[in-house]
C-alpha cells in the first residue's frame, strides 16, 4: 500500500512562488504550482494548476483569461472569465493531462489577458514502474457498472488509499440498493497477477462495518473467462487481501453483491500485483 501512495508525490501540491503576468487593464494573472507535473496514464491524478486573476486597478472589472496549449497537453478548460473586485484574488482550477505513451518532456500552458501572456510550464514525467512488486492497476483505465455523479471513475485506482479523503478520492456506484456492482481494470496487454488487495470505505466517520462493501468476489479474467480467486461474505474490514498462484490475466475486477448499508458500493482503492 505504501508503494502506491508514494507515487502520488510526483504531482506537487504547492509551489514556492507563483508566476505572475501584469495585464494592460491592471489585472495580474497567476498560475501555481510552477511547474506542474503530469504522468501519461489515463487514471493517474492529473496535474492541477490553480489559475488566478487579481484586479489591481481602482474599479471593479470583468476579465477574460484565455487558456491554451499545444499537443500533447489536454486541458480541462480554455477560458476563465470572472467579475473582479479590487485587490481580490479570484481563482479557478485547470486540470492538465497527456495521452498514454507521451514521452517525458517540458511543455507550456499559455495564459492570455489582453496583450499580456504568461507561460506556465508542464513537466511530463515517466510512467511509474509496473514490474515485480509494483501495483499493476495504478493509474490504469478503470471500468465500472456505474459511477455516482459526485465521484470519479478513476478514484479507485489513483493511488490514494486514505479513507479520510473520501470524496476527493475513491469510487461510488450510482444505483442505490441495486446489486451486483462491478469495478476493475482491463489491462492494455496480458500480464501476470498473483495478489489482489482492496480497500473499502473505512474512516472514523464512515466505518467499514457501516458503509463498506460486505459481500463481494475478487476476480481475474483470462482469455475472456472470469475466475473468482476469493469470495468474501459478511465483511466488516476496511482492507482485505488475497494471494494465489500467479495466473496470466487481461483484467481484474471486484463484483459487489451487497454493502453493509445495503445501498451503495464504495471502494477506496483496488490494487493488483504479480505475486
Amino acid at each position: 500500500m505504501k508503494r502506491s501512495l508514494a507515487l502520488l508525490a510526483v504531482v506537487p501540491l504547492l509551489a514556492a512562488v507563483p508566476a505572475v503576468a501584469h495585464g494592460k487593464d491592471s489585472v495580474d494573472v497567476s498560475a501555481t504550482p510552477q511547474p506542474v507535473e503530469v504522468v501519461p496514464l489515463p487514471c493517474f491524478p492529473s496535474g492541477r494548476l490553480t489559475l488566478g486573476m487579481t484586479n489591481t486597478g481602482r474599479k471593479p472589472t470583468i476579465a477574460d483569461l484565455r487558456v491554451s496549449a499545444a499537443s500533447p497537453l489536454v486541458l480541462s478548460r480554455h477560458q476563465f472569465s470572472s467579475y473582479l473586485p479590487v485587490d481580490q484574488l479570484v481563482t479557478a482550477p485547470l486540470d492538465v493531462t497527456v495521452p498514454r505513451g507521451t514521452a517525458p518532456g517540458t511543455f507550456t500552458v499559455d495564459l492570455t489577458v489582453g496583450r499580456e501572456k504568461l507561460k506556465a510550464p508542464v513537466v511530463v514525467k515517466p510512467v511509474p514502474p509496473k514490474g515485480a512488486g509494483d501495483n499493476l492497476l495504478l493509474g490504469e483505465q478503470a471500468v465500472a457498472s456505474s459511477t455516482h455523479g459526485n465521484m470519479k471513475l478513476c478514484g479507485g485506482v489513483d493511488g490514494n488509499a486514505d479513507s479520510e479523503q473520501w470524496g476527493a478520492s475513491g469510487w461510488h456506484d450510482a444505483t442505490k440498493g441495486v446489486f451486483p456492482d462491478t469495478y476493475g481494470v482491463d489491462f492494455t496487454a496480458p500480464t501476470t497477477v498473483g495478489r489482489i488487495t482492496l480497500q473499502t470505505l473505512d474512516s472514523a466517520r464512515y466505518p467499514a462495518a457501516v458503509m463498506g462493501i460486505r459481500d463481494f468476489d475478487l476476480q481475474v479474467r483470462t482469455g475472456g473467462t472470469w475466475t473468482t480467486v476469493r469470495e468474501f461474505r459478511g465483511n466488516v474490514q476496511g482492507h482485505v487481501e488475497v494471494s494465489f498462484a500467479p495466473v496470466p490475466a487481461d483484467a481484474v475486477q471486484v463484483v459487489v453483491l451487497d454493502s453493509n448499508d445495503h445501498g451503495y458500493s464504495r471502494i477506496i482503492e483496488l490494487e493488483a500485483f504479480d505475486s
